[in-house]
């Protein structure tokens, strides 16, 4: 309740001195989680440890570099000696950049910094799974296969992913965009939270304890057409308003909407409201799973990849950035599994894939007319080139990766 207080004053002072305090917060937690590790790895002796892959390496000499570390500095942190850290640095003068980091011989063999560009966007977005990283680097024009990019992270002394339970293929019947629209509300906690420990405001699913979020979703090409946030749970009206200025900015009302049987769905209000614009209901089966899965999987997926990555704001223009954030990149930057890699607004507005274009290849020695990994495309310019991982992130939020590839002069 305090933060919530600082964080809505009026005074700049008491706004930024709320951030500051959060900020403090945040390190002293990390340096401790940092901790933690670093004792279980020192009670380790040094000859089984692990060892670093020459990739890591040169990483380790870059952030080296960028922080101004002494050799004797650089080896405490990673837990190697300072003679190796002096090995790498004298291989570097005397062999040039390519002496930690070379390419390998086998024509199917990709170069060690592809695996660098792999390992770097692993670091940078750690949530990232390895098929949204083949993806991803797809769209910017370097066609890995996901299993290619999964052996890339398990090696070197990189424990196996635990097995997936495989999830049922649930297809919808959306044939066009704004046939299928979906709709739900999820409850997203703030700092505060759900752990407060006393009643009544353990029950309390309001602000300044929760933030209220609306979604409406295409179920065609599964991009968001509108949301809306609420301070605490919205009745029927807000959410028909909600529903009409998604249909204001569409252009076209959905024939079928989607929703649970949520007191705001299930009235007589919201269905004479869809009889007037010609929009069919159809609810979900109570109980029963997956009857829901667009809209659910929509929702999973934007608090795991987006706001439970953040300190949810108490201040409601914040919080609101950080969902339009989130909902922007969602729709015009991240591949969609159920779309082949493609984003949800590529294929809500019939775009050409930009997985489609023309590909980098940086095998020297691959056959041109050989295939390569979904989706196929033919090669940009010469196999063989070298290219270099550049990373933006949406209005700073290091959650929300924009990556491209450039070629490397």
């Amino acid at each position: 309740h305090t933060r919530s207080w600082a964080a809505n004053s009026t005074n700049e002072r008491v706004r930024q001195r709320a951030e500051i305090d959060r900020l403090r917060s945040e390190v002293f937690m990390l340096r401790e989680e940092i901790r933690i590790k670093d004792a279980r790895l020192e009670r380790l002796d040094a000859k089984h440890r692990p060892r670093f892959s020459p990739t890591e390496r040169m990483a380790i000499l870059e952030l080296r570099a960028a922080r101004g570390w002494s050799q004797q500095r650089t080896a405490d942190v990673f837990h190697v000696s300072a003679a190796t850290i002096a090995s790498w640095c004298k291989r570097l003068d005397e062999e040039g950049p390519n002496a930690l980091v070379r390419p390998r011989e086998p024509v199917n063999r990709f170069p060690d910094f592809v695996r660098y560009i792999v390992r770097s966007l692993e670091m940078v977005c750690p949530f990232l799974g390895k098929r949204k990283i083949a993806q991803m680097l797809a769209r910017a024009g370097l066609h890995l296969g996901a299993t290619t990019v999964g052996r890339i992270l398990r090696e070197p002394h990189r424990p196996a992913e635990a097995a997936r339970s495989p999830v049922a293929d649930h297809r919808h019947t959306a044939k066009r965009p704004n046939h299928v629209w979906h709709v739900d509300l999820t409850v997203v906690p703030t700092g505060s939270g759900f752990w407060i420990p006393w009643l009544p405001n353990a029950l309390l699913q309001r602000h300044p304890f929760a933030w209220w979020l609306a979604v409406v979703v295409d179920g065609y090409s599964r991009c968001i057409v509108g949301f809306a946030v609420f301070d605490q749970q919205p009745d029927s009206d807000a959410i028909r308003g909600l529903l009409g200025r998604a249909i204001r900015a569409a252009g076209a009302a959905p024939k079928y909407l989607i929703c649970d049987r949520g007191v705001q769905f299930d009235c007589r209000g919201f269905r004479d409201w869809a009889k007037r614009r010609g929009v069919r209901l159809r609810y979900g089966a109570i109980g029963r799973h997956g009857s829901l899965a667009v809209i659910e999987r929509l929702i999973g997926t934007l608090k795991r990849e987006g706001l439970r990555r953040i300190l949810v704001p108490f201040r409601r223009d914040a919080f609101r950035r950080e969902v339009d954030c989130l909902v922007y990149w969602y729709n015009e930057h991240r591949p969609h599994a159920a779309l082949d890699g493609a984003t949800p607004h590529e294929f809500y507005h019939g775009l050409n894939l930009a997985s489609r274009l023309p590909r980098i290849e940086p095998r020297p020695d691959w056959p041109r007319p050989s295939p390569c990994a979904a989706p196929q495309t033919l090669v940009a310019g010469r196999p063989g080139e070298r290219c270099e991982l550049e990373i933006e992130f949406v209005a700073g939020r290091r959650h929300l990766p924009v990556v491209t590839l450039k070629r490397a002069a």
